[in-house]
């Protein structure tokens, strides 16, 4: 197990507070690539996505096999009101969501990442893959943010 991948996660919020400093809410809410999620949306959705991540992880750790249920990320973004949320609340609790649930991290021993759960999707994940899965998953949405700003001449 590469511990470092804990770090990466812990420092998720970070990444996430630094791609979008200085941005206005108009920045936030435009879409500067016609067809695609605004930074907001992105935003928001980090939030959903790793919120619902963590829980899975937590359930990883402390379940034998829990099942893990999918969702709809587009339903989620049309059908909870992504535009009126707050992008610096989400930052905050995602920064703070991603350090606390290191501590954890770091308190477990290397066997515990092989532990697995039953992704209704995706089948078998162990929490060393799901870990992995949520910082690339942030980073891959840090690309598309990054775009957008270029575009909006931040």
């Amino acid at each position: 197990m590469d511990r470092s991948i804990i770090e990466s996660y812990s420092q998720g919020g970070m990444k996430l507070r630094a791609a979008v400093k200085d941005l206005t809410r108009e920045d936030l809410l435009a879409f500067p690539v016609p067809g695609t999620w605004s930074i907001q949306q992105i935003v928001i959705h980090l939030l959903d996505s790793d919120l619902i991540s963590i829980d899975r992880m937590k359930r990883i750790i402390a379940m034998e096999k829990p099942l893990l249920i999918g969702y709809d990320e587009t339903a989620f973004s049309k059908r909870l009101h992504y535009e009126e949320q707050s992008a610096v609340d989400a930052v905050t609790i995602l920064d703070l969501s991603f350090k606390n649930f290191a501590t954890v991290l770091r308190k477990m021993p290397d066997e515990t990442f092989q532990r697995q759960g039953v992704h209704n999707e995706r089948g078998l994940v162990t929490l060393e893959s799901y870990l992995s899965h949520m910082v690339n998953h942030l980073d891959h949405h840090l690309k598309f943010v990054s775009e957008k700003r270029k575009l909006l001449g931040k």
